[in-house]
């Protein structure tokens, strides 16, 4: 069995006195993809941001690639390899596509390694090549997400977080926005996925959890998941 490359132990978060994340543990292989699916308010982007040093978490451990780095800032646990792709996407809408992607490759200083990516990026999202130029403002729901995850692959990422990307997209746009976490995985990418479309993700991960009030209640293969009774009646209204 791979050693993890995430591995979540028993870590509680709260706001101010309200726990939030209570207990929670979970682990992701390297080139796999793991999905955490939940309720609103269940605590999934919590969970994330704690990952990212962007929330305090005062319990508990997260290891990455062997390393503690529960008390890292941000920039710090982006330049150990994780990269997180937020669901508000927090483009700068007056730059150009080009623009916001060259910024998620800040922690490289090789200037041909980024061009390296760059092209990577153009050639997963030949759409973002042709708009390169264009202001963020201008392009769609999709495309704007296609830039968020663009600027996320620019730093070669061991790990890429995506917090729902399918989120306040039309239903063409959230299977293209699948079809692109699938294109991903196939490419080796390992993938932790909090998404609201839980059967679609679900069918794309290889293991998946289910979050409630802070705690996972479920664990197993995405197909396990998808016939298990909790996720067939809380979710899929079956």
């Amino acid at each position: 069995m791979a050693e993890h490359i995430l591995q979540v132990k028993d870590i509680k978060v709260r706001y101010s006195s309200i726990p939030v994340i209570q207990g929670l543990s979970l682990a992701v292989d390297p080139a796999e993809t793991v999905c955490v699916v939940g309720a609103n308010g269940s605590g999934k982007s919590t969970f994330l941001k704690a990952i990212m040093g962007a929330v305090r978490v005062f319990d508990g451990e997260i290891l990455f690639q062997g390393r503690e780095i529960k008390n890292l800032k941000t920039e710090e646990v982006v330049r150990t390899g994780i990269t997180y792709v937020p669901e508000e996407r927090m483009l700068f809408t007056a730059l150009s596509v080009e623009e916001n992607l060259l910024l998620g490759a800040y922690t490289l200083n090789d200037k041909e390694r980024i061009q390296e990516n760059l092209q990577f990026v153009y050639s997963f999202f030949p759409r973002l090549k042709e708009r390169r130029d264009q202001a963020t403002l201008t392009l769609s729901g999709g495309e704007a997400q296609m830039v968020a995850i663009g600027r996320g692959l620019m730093s070669n990422p061991s790990l890429l977080m995506l917090d729902e990307p399918s989120l306040g997209l039309a239903p063409r746009l959230v299977d293209e926005v699948l079809d692109t976490v699938r294109k991903l995985k196939r490419e080796g990418m390992t993938i932790l996925l909090v998404e609201q479309n839980v059967r679609e993700s679900l069918e794309i991960a290889d293991r998946g959890y289910v979050l409630q009030t802070g705690r996972i209640v479920l664990e197993g293969t995405g197909e396990e998941l998808i016939r298990s009774d909790v996720v067939r009646k809380a979710f899929l209204g079956i």
